[in-house]
């Protein structure tokens, strides 16, 4: 039996209304990528408040690895809730912060001592991050990367690329430094000379803009998430913290969308072979519940005097439990392999409209983590971003939820569960290709016109 069952268009009478009173009650600076009112969700499946069935490809855009209300996450949820909902950790400490520290400590890479911090989100993780490494080493400095996304909060949006994000929300900070990423589909210097090219950059943006010496830390995702799943060559995080390394530079892995199994592995820096001084992690992480942690060295956690880090809800105890219960399910095995098996079914297909859409300009992927970026022409790699606004709106219609990424929004991301059947993968797959198609012979025609 099919899993999209749609009864209304879409979004159907009941999510426009909703929505018309989201325009008169909600800022207009909130991004939502459909009109879609939601009632309820299960897996990798979402009912809409019209009662239409649709597949979530999107995963509240990588929160929900372990699917939407897992049976762990729902039971630790309510088990925590009828215990104890909320103490703050810096009244009060509970046994589940504890030993969720202890576990993230084991799980991240490095063997070496470490100490783990709680809060609410991704960017309030980043900064403080950055304030940590900042402390230990006395110096102001951040480097990141263009097309990197770290946030909304004022020092996250210093350090996120995209222009569109930080319009009219200066002043950013004055001691951030950006540089290229490795991003072999867009590098002059072509897959096999991306990193050499990307580290050479670096050492000339030291010698010509920024001094080493004053730079803290550099914040990098192993993948690059809304900055369109570019996945960088093997060696080129190697190389970057060879780098750091010698110049006393601090390594900041954000997983905050490659972690907890997007890639295959719990942490997507296991792939490259590095091993962070500081790891941060949210989305799915909480299961679908606010909740991110900062791990890092020791001795660099213990820097910032006593009152220094902290937060009214981070931490939060039902956060907390939520996380345990995630963990509880990665640690049986099966959904690190399945990641994999997703990735590796996903990719088939694109594979298979890279070959009949001159749409398709890149496929990429490391494990579940699979995009398609969509260009006007192969030769010149124009970006196609009316093209994929509207491959988005047409399998919505359709029944899939997409989130497009990309610093042109020409990326198409796929961020299904990793609880997801093959049979609703292939079904919402032919959905998009399906959209893609209509698109593709839209823009054949005009291209002849």
């Amino acid at each position: 039996m099919p899993s999209i069952k749609l009864v209304t268009e879409i979004p159907g009478p009941v999510s426009r209304a909703f929505h018309a009173r989201r325009q008169a009650a909600v800022p207009r600076g909130i991004y939502q990528a459909t009109s879609l009112f939601v009632r309820s969700a299960h897996g990798a499946v979402v009912e809409d408040m019209d009662g239409n069935q649709l597949l979530d490809f999107a995963g509240g855009i990588g929160t929900l690895n372990v699917g939407h209300t897992d049976a762990g996450v729902v039971e630790a949820v309510q088990r925590q809730a009828a215990d104890l909902t909320h103490m703050c950790f810096s009244v009060a400490g509970y046994e589940g912060y504890v030993t969720l520290a202890e576990r993230l400590a084991r799980l991240t890479p490095g063997t070496f001592a470490k100490k783990t911090m709680f809060v609410n989100s991704g960017a309030e993780a980043v900064e403080n991050a950055v304030k940590i490494a900042r402390h230990a080493t006395k110096r102001p400095g951040v480097l990141c990367f263009e097309d990197a996304f770290h946030g909304r909060t004022q020092l996250a949006l210093s350090l996120t690329s995209k222009v569109a994000y930080k319009a009219g929300f200066g002043p950013m900070d004055g001691n951030v430094t950006r540089v290229p990423f490795a991003n072999p589909y867009r590098s002059a210097a072509g897959p096999s000379g991306c990193t050499r090219a990307t580290i050479a950059g670096i050492e000339d943006h030291f010698r010509r803009h920024a001094d080493p010496a004053q730079i803290a830390a550099v914040i990098v995702e192993p993948v690059l998430g809304e900055g369109g799943f570019i996945v960088p060559p093997p060696d080129f995080l190697r190389s970057l913290q060879e780098l750091c390394d010698g110049y006393g530079i601090l390594f900041i892995a954000d997983e905050v969308q490659t972690g907890f199994g997007r890639t295959g592995r719990l942490f997507a820096c296991e792939h490259f072979g590095v091993t962070p001084d500081i790891v941060v992690t949210a989305k799915s992480l909480g299961g679908g519940l606010p909740l991110a942690a900062i791990v890092g060295r020791a001795e660099l956690m213990d820097s910032p005097a006593i009152s220094g880090l902290g937060g009214t809800y981070s931490g939060n105890p039902v956060a907390i439990a939520a996380a345990h219960a995630v963990i509880d399910r990665f640690a049986k095995g099966e959904l690190l392999a399945r990641a994999e098996a997703i990735g590796a079914r996903i990719e088939a297909r694109m594979r298979e409209w890279e070959r009949s859409s001159p749409l398709v300009g890149d496929v990429r992927r490391l494990g579940a983590m699979v995009a398609i970026e969509l260009v006007k022409d192969r030769a010149t790699k124009t970006p196609a971003k009316e093209e994929t606004t509207e491959i988005v709106r047409l399998a919505a219609e359709r029944g899939v939820i997409l989130m497009p990424a990309g610093t042109y929004s020409n990326v198409i991301r796929i961020l299904v569960p990793l609880v997801v059947t093959d049979a609703e993968l292939d079904e919402g797959l032919a959905v998009l290709g399906e959209a893609i198609e209509m698109q593709n012979a839209k823009f054949k025609m005009q291209m002849m016109s």
